[in-house]
């Protein structure tokens, strides 16, 4: 079986820009990175089945010049779950337009001191890290006061 250079690069770019698109802080992004990775697979999935060929039905040509059904209906599949996937993300999105009023995907407060508490023990500072805000900037998110006295 020959390699289909142009196809080959076709792939490469559909893979590339989804996987650029899904590490994006935008939701809508996001799923568009998702949706280009589904049709790179179909795209994948044609291309491993070879070039076309007789329908495989009994006796209707030689095995030869049949060609494999399973790349065909593993693209079907993957189509159908990526429609199933498209929605539900899209669902989500909606979602987090109508709740927040922006589709940005925020870091998590839990994982910000996580990692403060890790810079902190391998003694680098804060200021290391380029446009960071700190853990209470992030969701509203408000730290407790310290208070003089001690509850008993």
């Amino acid at each position: 079986m020959t390699v289909n250079i142009t196809m080959a690069v076709v792939l490469a770019g559909l893979y590339t820009v989804g996987f650029y698109l899904l590490m994006q802080r935008s939701l809508m992004r996001v799923i568009l990175g998702i949706v280009i990775l589904g049709h790179g697979a179909n795209l994948f999935l044609q291309v491993a089945g070879g070039p076309p060929g007789e329908p495989v039905f009994a006796g209707s040509a030689l095995i030869e010049a049949m060609v494999d059904p399973l790349p065909q209906a593993l693209a079907l599949t993957a189509i159908v779950i990526t429609f199933a996937l498209t929605t539900f993300l899209l669902a989500l999105a909606y979602r987090s337009w109508a709740l927040l009023g922006h589709d940005e995907v925020q870091d998590d407060v839990e994982d910000r001191r996580i990692r403060e508490a890790e810079r902190r023990r391998e003694g680098m500072d804060e200021s290391d890290e380029p446009d960071t805000e700190p853990a209470e900037a992030v969701a509203g998110f408000e730290a407790p006061e310290a208070s003089e006295e001690v509850p008993r």
